[in-house]
């Protein structure tokens, strides 16, 4: 079976197209080391709800929108290898964490063992 990696992060909407371009280059990186699948999804029915949510997991700002994202492995084996490779790769290795079109200190991530896939 596979294994995934998940993300969610909030990214203002003055900055989707910036996330956007940055995500398809990141998605192509991965993808060329081997990801199986690549994904990013922007929040469009997604409401605060009483106890968590999409939005309150992020601590969402009015200006901002949530995205949910994640990349499909062969296996965790493969997935430490390939993020291995993308981590080193010059084309993301440079980038400056600090300009990115997004907060990363409200980012969460996993990697997810799948226990059904139809």
């Amino acid at each position: 079976m596979s294994y995934v990696d998940g993300f969610v992060l909030p990214v203002p909407k003055d900055k989707l197209a910036a996330y956007r371009a940055l995500a398809r280059k990141a998605g192509k990186i991965w993808k060329e080391h081997g990801a199986l699948a690549y994904v990013e999804c922007v929040a469009d029915d997604v409401k605060p709800g009483k106890v968590t949510s999409f939005p309150q997991s992020v601590k969402l700002k009015p200006d901002e929108v949530v995205v949910f994202s994640w990349i499909v492995y062969a296996s965790r084996a493969q997935r430490d290898r390939i993020n291995k490779k993308v981590m080193a790769d010059p084309r993301l290795a440079g980038l400056d964490m600090k300009n990115v079109p997004f907060d990363g200190k409200r980012m969460f991530w996993g990697g997810f063992k799948p226990i059904v896939q139809l």
